[in-house]
Order: structure tokens, then C-alpha cells, then sequence
């Protein structure tokens, strides 16, 4: 463990690749590994990538590490993909979008896998981004599988979310009231060749305008505020905020990446200057911590569930009315509580 983590350190590929399929496989130590790298976290910029599929997500993420790499900066690059039905492993593969980075060692490009995660993204992912950041990746982009109401997963982790739509859908621009309309620090109209371009950028802007006005963000990725202490997100205070850029992109010729990479630089910038990074940092952690907690302690119940004779048990007294469900909740949990409050009593 301990060798692994110096040639992670010192830059060696291969260390990374190993340390994150330990990370997405859920080995045996894989915990302790990510806690000894998190001291080394903290440098990269970590950009979400989010919008519905064929807004042309793929294409703008190989554009945009290929110009990350002509302004001298390294990338790291985890696109989450559909998980399979049959092996739990993604569906698409490493190289087949990243084209333009073939043959780039500073380009580091991995398929991680949803795992059935609602939103597209896990536990591994969070964890990922920490060895890419430990690693010494200037930009770390996240690739979600879609966009939807559960695609929110993003701004736990990225410091800027950048929300892809394609031109001329409406439906698209209306999904967007969902949930990313809130979250969205730099939206992308892709594919701005084709008709209806102009109409989805006025669109978009007027939801924009409208959600600061008669009608109040409920995200507030955008503006510093106080941390919500149920849900882990940031709400908007009074405070002036970013206001979101709209960007016109043709990704496949590679026109307007370079606007892109500048819009994000401006809000990187912001997020600095204001102290925002900061209180995200510290909500992002929040979230993490009450992720992990649920996780250990379903697993716990889990496995003190199989060893009172399995779910089926519980299930045929609770048929046959011997008990109810908050009873059998009741009397796994009460252990747990009991120990938790004699601890907080010494």
C-alpha cells in the first residue's frame, strides 16, 4: 500500500490506474488508501460535465482536454457510463471517444461505471477524482451519463457544472426546470450549427433571468450562501453570486472549446476571489461524510439482518401479523441507538 501510494505521488501512470480500479472494485483496503491520499488533495480543478444524451458530451470533453494540453495543463478524465445489466461494468470503453488524446500520457482517460447509481455517479467516482487530484492533475473532468432530475449528484463533486444542450429541444430546455437549471455555472448550446441555435440560447437565458427573479433558486450552486444541514447543498443568500455564461459551441470542429475553457477559468476565478470554493469545499466534505454513513451503516443492518435468519424471516412474521415493519425496524436499530447514546452519555 504504502509503495503504491509514492508511485502515485511521484507520477508513475500505472500506480493510478491501479489505485483507482482499487477504488472502483471496492478492494480490500481500498479505504485506508483513499484516506492516506486525501492529505494530498485539494490542487485540481474539478469540472462536472452534465446534459442529455447526443447534446455531444463526449466530443466537447476530447476537445476540451485537448486544448487543456495546448495551454500546458494535465487532465484527468472520468466519463461515467451506463452500467451493464450483466457485469456491473460500463457499457462503453476508454478510447473509443477520446480520439483526439490517444497516444497523450498527461491526458488520463478512465470509464467508471454507474453501478446504479440514481444520478450516474457513486462513491467510487468522489473517490477517483481525489487519486487524480493527488496525482497532480491540473483539470479533472467528470462526464455524467445524462441529464435529469437526479444528475444534481454532480455539484457534490465538481467545483464548476457545465450543462450541455443541443439545439432546437425545446424539451430539453424545459427539462431543465427540473433541477439543473439550478445547478448549471456554464451551459453549453453544442451543436450550434444546426437550426434553432439562436432560439435555445434566448431560452435559456430568459430561464435564467426568471429563475433570479419572480421565482428564487433553490440550488444556489451559484452564489454564496449557508450550508443546508439536510440536504448538503448550498442555498442562495443575499450575496451577489456568478451569474451563468452561455456558450455556442460546434465541438466536432472544435469551434468555441477555447470560449468554454475561458468561461470556466472565469468562474474558477470567482470561486477564489469570493471564498466560495471554500464553503463548497466544506458542504462537498459534509455530503461525503453523510454519504459514507448511510453506506456503513446499511451495510451493518445488512449483515445483522442475514444473521438473524435473512429478510425472508422478518418478512413471514410481519405476513402473518406475529409483527410489523417498525417493529423489526425498531428492534434492529434499537442496538445500535443504544450503543450510540451510552457513548454520547460518558
Amino acid at each position: 500500500m504504502s509503495d503504491l501510494i509514492d508511485e502515485l505521488l511521484s507520477g508513475k501512470h500505472r500506480a493510478l490506474a491501479r489505485v483507482i480500479t482499487k477504488i472502483e472494485d471496492r478492494r480490500a483496503g481500498y479505504r485506508d488508501l483513499v484516506s492516506q491520499i486525501h492529505q494530498h488533495t485539494g490542487n485540481a480543478d474539478v469540472i462536472g460535465v452534465t446534459g442529455s444524451p447526443g447534446s455531444g458530451k463526449s466530443t466537447l470533453v476530447d476537445k476540451m482536454a485537448a486544448t487543456y494540453r495546448d495551454r500546458g495543463l494535465t487532465v484527468g478524465v472520468i466519463a461515467i457510463d451506463p452500467s451493464s445489466p450483466f457485469t456491473g461494468g460500463a457499457v462503453l470503453g476508454d478510447r473509443i471517444r477520446m480520439g483526439s488524446n490517444i497516444g497523450d500520457m498527461d491526458v488520463f482517460f478512465r470509464s467508471m461505471s454507474a453501478r446504479g447509481s440514481l444520478g450516474g455517479l457513486s462513491t467510487a467516482t468522489t473517490d477517483a477524482v481525489k487519486a487524480l487530484d493527488a496525482f497532480g492533475k491540473d483539470k479533472v473532468i467528470i462526464e455524467t451519463v445524462g441529464a435529469g432530475q437526479n444528475e444534481i449528484d454532480i455539484v457534490k463533486t465538481a467545483d464548476t457544472v457545465m450543462v450541455l444542450v443541443p439545439p432546437g429541444s425545446g424539451d430539453d430546455v424545459q427539462m431543465l426546470k427540473a433541477g439543473i437549471l439550478e445547478i448549471g455555472d456554464v451551459f453549453v448550446v453544442n451543436k450550434a450549427d444546426l437550426d434553432g441555435s439562436s432560439r435555445t440560447v434566448q431560452e435559456l437565458r430568459e430561464m435564467l433571468q426568471y429563475g433570479d427573479g419572480d421565482i428564487p433558486s433553490t440550488g444556489g450552486h451559484h452564489g454564496a450562501g449557508s450550508m443546508d444541514e439536510t440536504e448538503g447543498l448550498q442555498l442562495e443568500s443575499e450575496a451577489e453570486g456568478w451569474d451563468p455564461d452561455i456558450v455556442e459551441t460546434v465541438a466536432k470542429r472544435d469551434e468555441g472549446v477555447a470560449d468554454v475553457l475561458d468561461s470556466l477559468e472565469e468562474h474558477a476565478t470567482y470561486l477564489d476571489e469570493s471564498g466560495e470554493r471554500e464553503q463548497q469545499s466544506r458542504t462537498r466534505y459534509a455530503e461525503e461524510i453523510r454519504t459514507l454513513v448511510r453506506e456503513d451503516v446499511n451495510e451493518l443492518l445488512t449483515a445483522e439482518i442475514n444473521n438473524q435468519g435473512g429478510m425472508e424471516a422478518y418478512v413471514d412474521d410481519v405476513v402473518a401479523r406475529e409483527t410489523d415493519p417498525y417493529t423489526v425496524s425498531d428492534d434492529l436499530v434499537g442496538p445500535l441507538a443504544d450503543c450510540v447514546r451510552e457513548r454520547r452519555e460518558k
